[in-house]
């Protein structure tokens, strides 16, 4: 299997919940690291709150993102734990985000799933350059860790190849 160095880097991309409502971009730094910044997570709250076995994050600076919706009047936000912070958009219930509660924190967890399709898959090119098949193998790259491995399902995600990678840990990463 390849490494994520392997593939395209993006300097930025952009994404936004499912009614567009809430839109962003995510500028890089020049020494991201991709492969690090790739997360799972299989807690309980990530798979109520995404519907899904895991929750595939990029944790990026948060001073990489930034919103560029011109009104964010839909931005949720929902405390599960006292730690983590849950964004969301109130119009559509897209699940755009975590970080950790204290709003100075330095990461933000975005969900890889809100990315656009230009740049996951390279579908609907509107000038910007990205490369064929898109940035979606190193924004979700299996690589960076996976969290609350305590909670895999057996027979499903403790057979998924894909969350083998990288370090594993059986609760948070702290």
């Amino acid at each position: 299997m390849a490494s994520s160095t392997d593939f395209p880097q993006p300097k930025y991309v952009t994404g936004g919940c499912l009614c567009q409502s809430l839109t962003y971009r995510i500028d890089f730094p020049d020494n991201y690291d991709f492969k690090k910044g790739s997360l799972t997570c299989q807690c309980t709250q990530c798979r109520k709150n995404t519907g899904s076995f895991f929750f595939p994050s990029q944790n990026v600076p948060q001073s990489a993102f930034r919103w560029t919706s011109p009104d964010t009047t839909t931005l949720g936000r929902y405390n599960a734990t006292p730690e983590g912070e849950r964004g969301f958009c109130t119009k559509c219930g897209s699940f755009l985000y975590w970080r950790h509660a204290n709003l100075d924190a330095e990461r933000i967890g975005v969900a890889v799933g809100t990315v656009d399709p230009l740049f996951l898959f390279g579908e609907g090119a509107d000038g910007t350059q990205v490369p064929k098949g898109g940035f979606g193998r190193i924004l979700s790259n299996g690589e960076g860790g996976h969290l609350w491995c305590d909670n895999e399902i057996p027979g499903i995600t403790d057979k998924m190849e894909f969350l083998q990678t990288g370090r594993r840990w059986p609760k948070s990463d702290e």
